[in-house]
């Protein structure tokens, strides 16, 4: 309950942006030092272990890729209410109750050979945006990349308001150990080196293309918001899981 009032708060601050105007780089020269940390930092960590891990086995790949996704969707089906999205809704909840259970903790994905169709991920940042909050600020965060105000305040949201997260680490008072916690950030950690792999090519495509990396990320991350909020994805997007 606490942590609703919270995000509840932090909406009214931005609820009266309701303006889809072009997002303006406030920070930019903060910005782009933040960018080129985390690129450094991706370089040195995140790149590499993404690399080692693009070489497991296929089916491996694909199981933590399901399961991280699976996951997701305690997320996804609140915001596909809050958004009106019921039919969302009801795919969603019956792909989720069938990979936890049939499909091993979400490692296997029966739901899609059962006609559950695999939809995009929302998030409270996308709820905002279909709510008419506009996007404030883009603004770059250390180590967790690109982000607008609005998608800041969706963020807190997607932490503190995530079943996954108050089951593990947010409810302290019934933790009996740091399994919990480990469990959490183990899947945190899965769930972006996954991400980092399956765009290993995308993004070094990007790097030797790009005059200006930073100009490019910023633009290739509003776009790929706007469409998510809009619901105009599509399957062959090369961006799919840039969120």
């Amino acid at each position: 309950m606490k942590n609703i009032k919270i995000f509840a708060l932090l909406l009214t601050l931005f609820i009266s942006s309701n303006s889809y105007a072009a997002t303006k780089d406030c920070f930019e020269k903060v910005n782009r030092a933040t960018f080129a940390f985390n690129n450094a930092l991706d370089k040195v960590i995140f790149k590499p272990v993404a690399t080692g891990y693009s070489y497991l086995p296929a089916p491996v790949k694909s199981g933590v890729n399901n399961a991280t996704s699976n996951i997701l969707y305690l997320i996804t089906i609140p915001n596909d209410i809050l958004q009106g999205n019921f039919s969302n809704a009801f795919n969603n909840s019956g792909r989720f109750l069938i990979n936890t259970t049939f499909g091993i903790l979400g490692l296997f994905d029966p739901a899609q050979k059962m006609g559950l169709e695999k939809l995009d991920h929302e998030d409270y940042g996308q709820t905002l945006g279909a709510w008419g909050v506009g996007p404030g600020c883009y603004f770059v965060l250390p180590i967790l990349g690109p982000t607008t105000v609005r998608d800041a305040v969706g963020r807190i949201g997607n932490t503190f308001l995530d079943p996954f997260y108050i089951m593990t680490v947010g409810d302290r008072e019934m933790m009996k150990s740091d399994f919990e916690e480990r469990v959490y950030y183990i899947e945190k950690g899965l769930d972006v080196t996954d991400f980092r792999a399956n765009n290993l090519k995308s993004f070094e495509n990007l790097e030797k293309n790009s005059v200006d990396l930073y100009a490019s990320i910023r633009s290739l991350y509003l776009q790929r918001r706007e469409n998510l909020i809009s619901n105009n994805s599509t399957p062959k997007d090369e961006w799919k899981d840039f969120k």
